[in-house]
């Protein structure tokens, strides 16, 4: 399993550097010039100050040569300065990921945690009243705009009872509450941004349980498993879930990169100082740098979860067997 890990590792490298090279190619060939915003800023600002803005961030040299140093750069984990304010772009996007690491993560451990349980029950249960419910439910999340769905979770928690507050990720006296009042103040914040990025992914996870539930008992090893008498609970928990978690793997591994992409939404409603909504801020602004970070960030997220779901393959399915 481990070289089976280290062969993944190594054959993500020439994949990356085609992922930053074609997004580099992109971003360049896109209208517009990067030093443009200085001049937005100050329209006062000289043709003269313009070149030398572009020389100084290396935009008058050849393409080629300019991936080659901005992929010089970012090997040693230096993608440059912020051409909005100047500051060094790892630490942006270091002051931001935490808050959407902490959104994210709190909301797939919600997704799972209910959805699973849920759509087996829903499987086991095919044509009950439960399961039409539940139908339902999911049918109606799946419908339900996540935007439009947090503005009235919004309308009914912050404004009509007062339970929450209704943006930002922390009070105005933060600083001045103890350990414990911190805790809750956070919790208070992030409830609901973490509940809309749970609901608008538990309608899919649990539809996907369900319909692989039920196509796993339909297998004819259960029924010969059955057959031998085995428990019903150790044919459902060891047997048919193994092999109905596939699938739900795969999309886990796909979870990753977007939680970069899912948190633009609810971040810019809850104003939420998190990576999505940095990133686009970056792109109103054509910041280049800052814009070129996070692509990488969500290429090794993508490639990253790929080999966390190749890797939880082995264990599910008895099946799939890598050499060691």
């Amino acid at each position: 399993m481990i070289k089976f890990i280290m062969r993944r590792l190594f054959g993500l490298v020439p994949m990356l550097f085609g992922i930053t090279l074609i997004s580099f190619m992109v971003i360049k060939l896109a209208p517009g010039k990067p030093v443009m915003l200085q001049y937005s800023l100050n329209p006062k600002i000289s043709l003269e100050e313009i070149k030398r803005l572009e020389k100084i961030e290396g935009f008058d040299k050849p393409l080629y040569a300019q991936y080659l140093n901005w992929l010089s750069n970012i090997s040693r984990f230096n993608f440059g300065r912020s051409i909005a304010d100047g500051r060094f772009v790892t630490q942006k996007i270091a002051e931001r990921l935490p808050v959407t690491l902490t959104i994210n993560i709190l909301s797939l451990f919600l997704i799972f945690l209910i959805a699973l349980p849920w759509g087996i029950r829903s499987a086991l249960r095919q044509g009950s009243l439960f399961d039409k419910i539940s139908t339902l439910v999911t049918f109606l999340l799946f419908a339900a705009p996540t935007f439009w769905l947090a503005l009235l979770l919004m309308q009914l928690f912050c404004i009509q009872l007062g339970w929450l507050p209704i943006s930002g990720i922390t009070s105005l006296d933060f600083e001045h509450l103890n350990l414990w009042q911190k805790f809750l103040d956070l919790g208070r914040h992030l409830f609901l941004p973490v509940l809309v990025s749970a609901l608008a992914g538990f309608a899919g996870i649990c539809r996907y349980m369900r319909s692989n539930m039920i196509e796993a008992l339909r297998q004819p090893y259960i029924y010969t498993a059955r057959a031998k008498g085995l428990p019903e609970n150790r044919i459902i928990y060891k047997h048919a879930l193994r092999n109905a978690l596939l699938p739900i793997i795969t999309i886990l591994g796909l979870s990753l990169p977007g939680l970069l992409g899912g948190s633009i939404i609810f971040e810019s409603i809850f104003a939420i100082p998190g990576i999505g909504r940095l990133f686009y801020e970056a792109a109103m602004m054509r910041d280049m740098n800052l814009i070129m970070a996070e692509i990488v960030l969500v290429a090794v997220l993508t490639m990253l979860g790929n080999l966390i779901a190749d890797v939880l393959y082995a264990y599910v399915d008895p099946r799939i067997r890598y050499k060691k």
